[in-house]
Parts: C-alpha cells; sequence; structure tokens
C-alpha cells in the first residue's frame, strides 16, 4: 500500500492484466537519527510488557516485596475492568501498591487518566510518594485549580489528580463537573470513611457513601483501599461493598443473610502474613493488651456528676425534639454526648470543656438580661442541619472536634434566665469537681499509662524505645504532653501533632521520632494520626 504495507487480496483474471511490477526505490539512511532512536525506545517501551510482565517494578526507585508484587500482578492486574477492595494491614504499602499498578497500566496503554481521593491530611503525602517512588506528576485539586479552569471543568484538563474526600463530597458543584468525565481509575484511600447504615428499615447513606456511587458509574477501574473494612456489622459492611458491585450485595442487606465470599473483590493480608524474599516476618509480633483500671473516689465523684447532669439535659433535649424543635434538641444531644466522651477521655478534657461551657452560657446570661433573647443554640443547630440528614461520618476529624467544642459552649435547653442561672450554678460545682480531680494527681488513666513509661518493656537498655500514643482530643493531648515531659525531665523527648499542625511542621515531627534517638514520644490526635508511620514504634497507646 502507500502507507508502506503488506496485504493480500484476490484479483480477477481482468484485474490481474492490468498489475504492474513496481520498482522499490533504495533504502537510504540520511534520516533524523536521533528521532528514530527514540521512536524505537517508545515503540520498545510500548511493547515490553509483552516480554517483561514486572516492567513497572524494573522502573520504580523501590524493591516491592512479595505481598505488594502479588497483588498487582496476580490479584489486580488480571481483572479488567477491576472493581477491587484492598484491606491489607497499615503498614503493608498500600501506596505503593498503587502506584505500581498506575504505572503497570500505563506501561500497557490502559490508563491515561486517573483520579485519587483521599483524606486531606493525606494528599501531599499522596503525591510526594508517587513522584518519588513512581515518577509520576499527580496535581492536587484546589480551589485556584477550580478558579483558573479555562473550560470550567479542572478535571476535564487534568489527567493525573488528586483531590480531597471531604471537597467532594460537600460540594454539589464539583460534583457535577465530575459526573461529565470518565475516568481509566479511581483509587479512593481510606474508603472505610464512605460508609453507610442500616437504621431500622432505611438505608442512610452519608454524603461521602453517596460520592462513592457517584464516581462508581464514571470509571472503567475502582479500587478501594482501607485497613478497616468491616465495622462490625455485616449490613455495614455488605453496604460498603455495594460500592463496588451493587447488585451483587445491596440486595443482602436487612436479609439477615450470611456474608457472601468476597475473596473475587477483596484481599485483605494482616501484620503476621507479610513476609520478605527471605520468608521472614516483615514485621514483628503484634502483642495487643487491654489495660483495666478502677476510677478513683474522686473520679467516680465527676463521674456520677456529670453522668446526672448529662441525663437530666438529654430528657430536656427529647422533650424540646417532642415539641417540634428538632434542630434545637438535636444541637443539645449532641453537645451533651460530647461532653461524655471528653469526660471518658481526661480529667483535662472534660474541665475545660465544663469551662468553655461556663463561661458561654455565662455571656449568653448576660446577653438575655439586657435582650431578653437566647438565641446561641440557633447558630450550632444550623451547623449541624437537618436532623434527619445529619450524621457524624459527613465530618472531618478535625472539623467534627471543632463542631463539638461550639456544641458544649453554645447549645442549651434553657428557656428563661432563671434556667440558665440554674444551670450555670450547676456547672460551676461541675467545673470545681473536674479540677479537683486535675489537680489531684489520682488520674487512674494517668497513673496506668505513667506506669507503661517507667516500665522495662519502655526504658531496657540497648535499642532505643519508642512509644506513639493516640487520643481523641487536643485537650487531653496536651494534658498528656505536660505530664510525660514532667515524668521523663526531658522535655524535648515528646512531640506532638494534632489537627492545627501545618504538614511541613508535622513532616519533621515524624522525621524527628523516627530518627532521633532523644525523641522517645510521639503524641497524636486520631485526626492527625492518619498517615503516621508506626512501623518505628515499639509500643502504641490508644
Amino acid at each position: 500500500s502507500d502507507e508502506g504495507h503488506l496485504g493480500e487480496r484476490l484479483l480477477s483474471a481482468e484485474q490481474a492484466r492490468s498489475v504492474e511490477l513496481s520498482t522499490a526505490g533504495r533504502w537510504t539512511f540520511d534520516a533524523d537519527g536521533a528521532a528514530f532512536k527514540l521512536a524505537s525506545e517508545a515503540r520498545r517501551i510500548q511493547l515490553a510488557h509483552l516480554f517483561d510482565p514486572f516492567t513497572a517494578v524494573e522502573s520504580a526507585t523501590i524493591q516491592p516485596l512479595p505481598h505488594q508484587i502479588d497483588a498487582v500482578y496476580n490479584r489486580l492486574l488480571p481483572e479488567q475492568p477491576l472493581h477491587f477492595l484492598l484491606a491489607d494491614d497499615p503498614g503493608a504499602g498500600k501506596t505503593i501498591m498503587s502506584g505500581l499498578y498506575i504505572r503497570e497500566l500505563m506501561l500497557r496503554g490502559d490508563l491515561d487518566r486517573c483520579l485519587i481521593i483521599a483524606p486531606g491530611s493525606l494528599v501531599e503525602q499522596w503525591q510526594e510518594e508517587l513522584y518519588d517512588k513512581f515518577e509520576l506528576r499527580f496535581d492536587i485539586l484546589s480551589r485556584d485549580m477550580v478558579e483558573a479552569a479555562r473550560t470550567g471543568n479542572p478535571f476535564q484538563e487534568r489527567n493525573l489528580l488528586i483531590a480531597r474526600l471531604d471537597q467532594l463530597s460537600r460540594s454539589e458543584d464539583l460534583q457535577a463537573k465530575l459526573d461529565i468525565v470518565e475516568w481509566d481509575l479511581i483509587i479512593i484511600d481510606e474508603a472505610h470513611k464512605m460508609s453507610a447504615r442500616l437504621w431500622g428499615d432505611e438505608v442512610r447513606r452519608t454524603l461521602r457513601f453517596q460520592l462513592g456511587e457517584r464516581v462508581r458509574d464514571h470509571t472503567r477501574n475502582l479500587l478501594l483501599l482501607t485497613a478497616t473494612p468491616h465495622n462490625g456489622s455485616n449490613d455495614d459492611f455488605l453496604l460498603f461493598m455495594s460500592l463496588l458491585d451493587p447488585d451483587r450485595f445491596i440486595g443482602r442487606v436487612r436479609s439477615g443473610a450470611e456474608v457472601p465470599d468476597v475473596s473475587g473483590v477483596m484481599r485483605r493480608l494482616v501484620k503476621e502474613n507479610l513476609l520478605t524474599f527471605e520468608g521472614k516476618r516483615l514485621f514483628r509480633e503484634r502483642r495487643a493488651t487491654t489495660v483495666n483500671y478502677d476510677l478513683s473516689p474522686a473520679e467516680m465523684r465527676l463521674y456520677e456528676a456529670v453522668s446526672s447532669y448529662v441525663r437530666e439535659g438529654m430528657g430536656r433535649a427529647q422533650r424540646l425534639q417532642d415539641g417540634g424543635d428538632r434542630r434545637r434538641g438535636l444541637a443539645v444531644g449532641f453537645a451533651l454526648a460530647a461532653l461524655q466522651r471528653r469526660l471518658a477521655s481526661s480529667p483535662a478534657a472534660i474541665h475545660r470543656s465544663l469551662e468553655r461551657r461556663t463561661e458561654k452560657l455565662q455571656k449568653q446570661l448576660v446577653d438575655a438580661r439586657s435582650t431578653g433573647a437566647l438565641a446561641a443554640t440557633k447558630r450550632i443547630a444550623g451547623r449541624l442541619g437537618d436532623p434527619d440528614g445529619f450524621d457524624v461520618d459527613d465530618f472531618g476529624d478535625d472539623e467534627f472536634e471543632e463542631l463539638e467544642d461550639e456544641a458544649i459552649a453554645n447549645a442549651m435547653t434553657a428557656e428563661s434566665v432563671a434556667e440558665l442561672e440554674r444551670e450555670i450554678t450547676e456547672l460551676r460545682l461541675l467545673v470545681d469537681l473536674a479540677a479537683q480531680v486535675k489537680s489531684s494527681g489520682t488520674d487512674r488513666k494517668w497513673v496506668e499509662l505513667s506506669g507503661i513509661l517507667q516500665s522495662p518493656e519502655f526504658t531496657a537498655p540497648g535499642e532505643a524505645r519508642k512509644i506513639i500514643i493516640f487520643t481523641e482530643h487536643k485537650d487531653t493531648l496536651h494534658y498528656l504532653e505536660q505530664r510525660i515531659r514532667t515524668l521523663l525531665g526531658k522535655p524535648e523527648a515528646v512531640v506532638t501533632i494534632h489537627g492545627g499542625v501545618k504538614r511541613e511542621d508535622r513532616r519533621r515531627t515524624q522525621d524527628a521520632f523516627r530518627n532521633d534517638p532523644a525523641v522517645k514520644v510521639l503524641l497524636a490526635t486520631d485526626a492527625a494520626g492518619e498517615g503516621v508511620n508506626l512501623q518505628r514504634a515499639n509500643l502504641m497507646v490508644n
């Protein structure tokens, strides 16, 4: 042919008589040699997977482990299209497996467009690891990128993109833009955050879950990543798995049927089964222990007093809801439940929360005496939104703690100045009780923790022993920070990470914990703990 291709064709006798012998021109070697070499190399790379099934491994800057290679080449790549849940234990390297999978699909010509959805605290980590280990250049979706998009749709203009989970789940505008774009692969990290729950006969889908359902229909391959796929409820697990295959799993919800075999769409390896190429365990044996303790008399008095206050408040909140003021009732109930959690966290957390509530209600009392209005609950009730649609899983961890703080400080059931005065009097008594426990040194949780910090397991000579301590609340974190530094007598031995720590400072803190022998203890809130590398620690307390 004119294009230089060979082919076959049947000719009639008449056509055959018109065939003429064509003389080909001589081959020449005067073309651009560099261009020829470049084209040849591109063709070689394009066909490399036909001869070397592990091409991406050869081009990566890291040496993948056996379980990582097995996941990518034996579980993910053979599935076309892929709808899969990778649920290995923390530390298995799910980011590395994802990068290998992306790179291999690219080398095989099966991937041009990829979207990664991750919690906000992890997007920079994803971007850095994919570039450092696989030279994959992903952009992070930002407000500036959305506003600067020439077409008005950044998803159309970027082939490799990382987006924050809640940035998408709470923006109908971004989801509408996402709806008109097709992807070769979507990866969702910490996918268990896309939860749905069965309440009676009703399935309550969080905004994050609805996002998962939405993006599922706009990608050829969908990969979910989580280390905690099951929360103990089979119905919740089946709803979660319906993100991969609704036809297979959604019909089993409410039926009481056993969870079907999910091995075809899910892999879960625990740390004990992760091995090196030499067959040795990748991680040391994990030993989990529950430390039980009894409350001191002072703690018991505080516990009973706060619990009584919460019970009475819950009763008033229920009466508000029964009377038609459902938003306000929800806000008060939310605040009181948060107080109960602070009580279980530490004396410092409940003391500071009670102080804030007393201060705010005192201010409301002053305002009410001058204006005759008690309106503090309206703002927090508005933030919580529709009582029928409220779900704590729709809030990021840091945002949720801020919401709790605001609710504790502002939500109230008082209908008059006299009722508000009585509540403030009761709160002051609770503040005094909490202050006594906080300053008495009889905090039983601290006594048990200090025992761990002074145990031979932590103080043994030789290899530097390190411990990570997770807590839910920043007030508890600061309380522990002060007490541990005093106990160890070395302020530099304790470092902290919480939601207010900037990305660069967080990275420096983690580097210090991993590499500085003087740093013994890392304190982190649960929210900031996402992405913290636990492998350097000998002990972890939660």
